[in-house]
C-alpha cells in the first residue's frame, strides 16, 4: 500500500473516531462508542504502515495538521461548532504549514 494513501486512511479514521468520542457521550452510547474503538484501531495501524516509508517527523506533522483541520471542520458540521474568523485564519496557517513542511522535506527513503 502506497504510505501516504495509508496516512490519509489513518487521518479519516481518526477524525471519524474523534468526531464519534462526542457522540459516544462519555462511552455511554454503545454504537459510536464502537466507532471510536474501530476508528482508533484502524488510524493507528494505518499510521504503522505510513511509517514505514514516511519519516516520523513527517507523517506526525501531517496526521495532525490536517487532522485538527478536518475534526474543526466535522465540529462545525456535525456539532454547530462555531468557528470564528480568527480561527479559519489558523486553520489555514496549519494548512500552509502542513504544506510548507512536505515541499521542503526530504523525500522518503525506500
Amino acid at each position: 500500500m502506497n504510505a501516504y494513501l495509508a496516512l490519509g486512511i489513518a487521518i479519516v479514521a481518526e477524525v471519524v473516531a474523534t468526531s464519534a468520542l462526542k457522540a459516544s457521550d462519555g462511552f455511554s452510547r454503545a454504537t459510536p462508542a464502537l466507532i471510536v474503538i474501530v476508528g482508533y484501531s484502524v488510524a493507528f495501524y494505518s499510521m504503522s504502515l505510513a511509517l514505514k516509508t514516511v519519516p516520523v517527523g513527517i507523517a506526525y506533522a501531517i496526521w495532525c495538521g490536517l487532522g485538527m483541520v478536518l475534526i474543526s471542520v466535522a465540529a462545525f458540521v456535525l456539532y454547530g461548532q462555531k468557528i470564528n474568523f480568527p480561527g479559519w485564519i489558523g486553520i489555514a496557517l496549519i494548512l500552509c504549514g502542513v504544506v510548507v513542511l512536505n515541499v521542503s522535506a526530504s523525500p522518503p527513503a525506500d
